[in-house]
């Protein structure tokens, strides 16, 4: 199955089983913003909706789900949302549903979302949404999402960085990129993708840390199998980098203290 069909199949999910109720279906994360890996890519999406589900349409849209996307190589990673919350923006974010979860597979009973429940990574996927989705179905996204505050953003995208020195090793390739991302965020405001974020690494970063993101842009875009860096080099990449985030956070927090 191609990408826009798959997309089209998952979207008409939620237009069938939310029906009055849904706003709207938006796309997000590299397929929206032109990166996307076919190989390695998940398929991002925010799903908006007007009013509490119950259980039993949770359920539903579980399993139809399950059905589409299950031995996917390109992972469908979706929260809904209800409109309130992206009106009148709460953080962390309340969500109705989360997909995906493990517990999906062994539990059929098992729901990821309702009351109690928040994740601090929708407002990134929010401000990402505004400035960089796709609409595919519903209303207009900028007649839907408000503009979030710049704090919010930055809370939100620290949570995939803030462990990077102890576990890049096992991820190089998502931590060097994220790392590259936040850091131009923070030096130029860009509500950058991962590939943007390496791009403009390689024309920043002080050239001993040149090499690391030019192998881990190759990976995530297909070009190469693996990176060839020593462990220690590329602790000490993700360490200066944190650093350097933390500093400028720190300024700006500062700076917004005192204005």
């Amino acid at each position: 199955m191609d990408i826009q069909s798959y997309v089209n199949d998952i979207t008409t999910v939620f237009v069938d089983e939310l029906h009055d109720d849904l706003v709207g279906v938006y796309l997000h994360g590299s397929l929206a913003m032109g990166c996307f890996n076919p190989v390695t890519s998940d398929v991002d999406m925010l799903v908006i909706c007007s009013t509490e589900m119950t259980n039993d349409t949770k359920k539903i849209i579980i399993k139809r789900l399950l059905s589409l996307t299950q031995g996917n190589r390109n992972q469908l990673e979706m929260s809904i949302v209800l409109e309130r919350n992206v009106k009148d923006f709460v953080y962390p974010t309340p969500f109705e549903l989360h997909y995906f979860h493990p517990n999906y597979l062994i539990d059929e009973n098992y729901v990821c979302g309702g009351e109690g429940f928040y994740d601090p990574d929708l407002a990134g996927h929010m401000v990402v949404t505004y400035h960089r989705g796709v609409t595919l179905s519903g209303g207009e996204i900028k007649n839907v999402f408000t503009p979030i505050a710049r704090r919010y953003y930055i809370e939100s995208i620290f949570n995939d960085i803030e462990d990077a020195p102890k576990l890049i090793i096992k991820n190089p390739v998502y931590f060097t990129l994220n790392l590259c991302r936040v850091l131009y965020l923070l030096k130029e405001g860009k509500v950058a993708s991962k590939k943007e974020g390496g791009e403009w690494g390689i024309r920043n970063l002080p050239e001993d840390f040149k090499t690391i993101v030019e192998q881990c842009l190759a990976v995530y875009n297909g070009s190469a199998k693996d990176i060839y860096i020593g462990s220690n080099e590329i602790v000490h990449f993700a360490t200066w980098m944190l650093s350097e985030c933390k500093q400028l956070r720190k300024e700006e927090g500062k700076n917004e203290r005192d204005s």
